[in-house]
């Protein structure tokens, strides 16, 4: 049987689209505040919900002795916490499912041998990077049920940079299987790309931190942060010393990943400009093209989502965009490297 045949390529492919379902159901997670809703971990049991009366509130009770209950939503009726359950408790069955998606065709494509050995080790990468992101979520949900009735943006970041950088290698994998032809590059132009990479993923771990820390609640104008003020006076007096304001404060926060923003958009726009000079396949073309247009209406995403007070909706559209504005920049990459 032929190695690394199309079957594989749509078992990437499909983890690729459960990982993109798991992002959006988790910013719907976040933007309810339903995150710290379920205070307990079972892996298998967890996956059925409260199947009557008793059970729903047994698990009410649970989530009142713990922190967000008692500091926050001590005015919550059974109801209400029922809301904001749903969307944890289906953020972790879809974790669930992933896993197994990932695992079980895994060791079939192992014992019927339709794995080449490279793919063997790439894909227990993948194994390695889904279990990291099981165990990040965990560890963020912990943080927020000691004294503090919300989860630590720090955690938070790694939970939502790990998720997608499992699929962006998830994704590379499969174009590997998809394109297996080598072709000549241009090593500055793809280096170029590496480097707006490497900016667009520094700018998700600011968009992490500015849903971890409520900052798109504040500071709703632009393109200044106030009126008259491009970079608003709280920026530096938040925190001492002056650096953390750039990683805890939440104007500093905001204000890095405004100026992100347009170095992102930029560095789009450069490859975009770099391209021009080089002799391009149609994919390649339509990779720089993809770029220009995701990074345009992501941007103008983020625009709104300040100017509106972050309503859920577009909220989870600017996630949505950070996505696929990735995937846009995997898939040039990798038309660009040999």
């Amino acid at each position: 049987m032929k190695k690394d045949n199309n079957k594989v390529i749509y078992w990437l492919l499909t983890g690729c689209i459960l990982i993109f379902i798991m992002v959006v159901v988790g910013g719907i997670t976040r933007l309810t505040h339903s995150g710290l809703s379920i205070s307990n971990y079972k892996l298998i049991s967890g996956v059925i919900p409260p199947m009557n009366d008793i059970e729903w509130q047994e698990a009410f009770d649970l989530y009142k002795q713990y922190p967000e209950y008692q500091k926050l939503n001590n005015h919550f009726n059974l109801q209400d916490f029922k809301d904001i359950y749903f969307w944890e408790w289906l953020h972790r069955v879809i974790g669930r499912f992933i896993g197994l998606v990932f695992l079980i065709p895994f060791l079939y494509f192992l014992i019927t041998k339709q794995l080449s050995k490279p793919t063997i080790t790439k894909s227990i990468i993948l194994l390695g990077l889904g279990a990291f992101q099981g165990f990040m979520g965990w560890y963020m949900v912990k943080s927020g049920l000691v004294d503090n009735p919300d989860v630590s943006h720090y955690r938070l970041a790694a939970h939502l940079t790990t998720a997608f950088v499992t699929f962006a290698y998830t994704f590379w994998v499969a174009l590997d299987l998809i394109y297996p032809v080598n072709k000549d590059i241009n090593i500055d132009f793809r280096n170029f790309i590496r480097f707006a990479l490497v900016v667009l993923l520094i700018q998700i771990i600011y968009g992490a931190f500015v849903a971890g820390l409520d900052a798109g609640f504040i500071h709703n104008h632009w393109p200044m942060m106030s009126e008259g003020q491009f970079m608003h006076d709280t920026v530096f007096i938040e925190q001492q010393p002056w650096y953390k304001n750039f990683v805890e404060g939440k104007s500093g926060v905001q204000f890095a990943h405004r100026i992100l923003a347009y170095i992102v958009v930029f560095s789009v726009i450069a490859i975009w400009h770099k391209s021009k000079k080089l002799t391009l396949t149609k994919l390649q073309s339509n990779g720089i093209l993809s770029l220009l247009i995701v990074v345009g209406i992501q941007f103008l995403l983020g625009v709104f989502t300040i100017l509106f007070q972050v309503p859920v909706w577009l909220g989870v559209a600017h996630q949505v965009g950070a996505f696929i504005l990735l995937s846009s920049m995997i898939f040039t990459l990798h038309r660009f490297t040999k």
